[in-house]
């Protein structure tokens, strides 16, 4: 038997606030102080309310003042979808089909960032903190890219507070996917090309226990670049690089249909040019 759904207007009154998404659900702020067994209420009244409008999704952001009312919104059938400092994110799938909620972000992004200078000299540094500490071994310097930073921004930014370089982006070199990092989540790291605009070093002495420019030659020698691959892949890209036998991928701004915000789309410039410039 088809089940009927009836809601009178005194349900409808006791809805709590929501917006559409893009997605056929709905998304919901709470920014009302409410105790738990009101919010439960008005929750339940709002579910209903969903269903009959035939919603999917039904997001609630609540701020970390509102965390009474969890335990609440997860007898109601919600579950964790991530958390910031300041909200969590809760969520429910209301229809009797398979949830197309995404999951989580599932990737951090980092950056390695590879500078040589006009003496064929590479920007190294030993860390102060981590799996490598104390171990005296010498890496291209590296870092987490910020919440809505560009992978550019991000190499620049990063060699700037560990060394107090200057630097501008060249080209991204390289990309390595690794599973099973920080939380269980996977970690892309992009190998980036930097041009130095200045040469002193003045090291960032929080993180970082030494820094200095080293000759190519004797960075691909040491026991460390040779023992572990990514290195001595960062010193084959930079030999190969230098040598002109390498091309890397530049930023090119580029617009969206969904947003009046630029994103960037990195590419082969050289070899993107020959083909325009051969057809015309």
């Amino acid at each position: 038997m088809e089940e009927v759904l009836v809601q009178t207007g005194a349900e409808k009154d006791h809805i709590l606030p929501a917006i559409n998404d893009d997605h056929g659900g709905v998304i919901v702020e709470m920014v009302e102080l409410m105790d738990p067994t009101t919010f439960s209420s008005r929750l339940r009244s709002s579910l209903f309310h969903w269903k009959l409008q035939g919603k999917k999704g039904v997001w609630i952001k609540l701020p970390i003042g509102l965390a009474n009312l969890i335990e609440t919104a997860v007898k109601e059938g919600f579950w964790y979808h991530h958390a910031e400092p300041d909200y969590l994110m809760l969520v429910n799938w209301i229809p009797k089909t398979d949830s197309t909620i995404p999951a989580n972000a599932s990737h951090r992004v980092g950056i390695g960032a590879i500078i040589v200078n006009n003496k064929r000299e590479l920007l190294v540094v030993q860390e102060k903190n981590g799996r490598l500490k104390g171990r005296g071994i010498w890496k291209i310097p590296t870092g987490v890219v910020d919440q809505g930073e560009d992978i550019f921004a991000g190499a620049i930014r990063e060699v700037k507070e560990e060394t107090g370089v200057d630097t501008e982006f060249v080209e991204l070199l390289a990309f390595r996917q690794m599973h099973n990092a920080l939380f269980g989540k996977s970690d892309l790291l992009f190998l980036c090309m930097l041009r130095p605009l200045s040469l002193e070093i003045q090291k960032q002495d929080l993180e970082i226990e030494a820094a200095q420019w080293m000759p190519l030659e004797e960075y691909a020698a040491l026991p460390s670049t040779q023992k572990h691959s990514l290195y001595k892949y960062i010193g084959d890209l930079c030999l190969a690089k230098l040598d002109g036998n390498y091309t890397g991928f530049t930023p090119r701004p580029i617009s969206s249909y969904f947003s009046d915000s630029i994103s960037y789309l990195y590419l082969n410039k050289q070899d993107l040019n020959r083909r325009i410039f051969s057809l015309n």
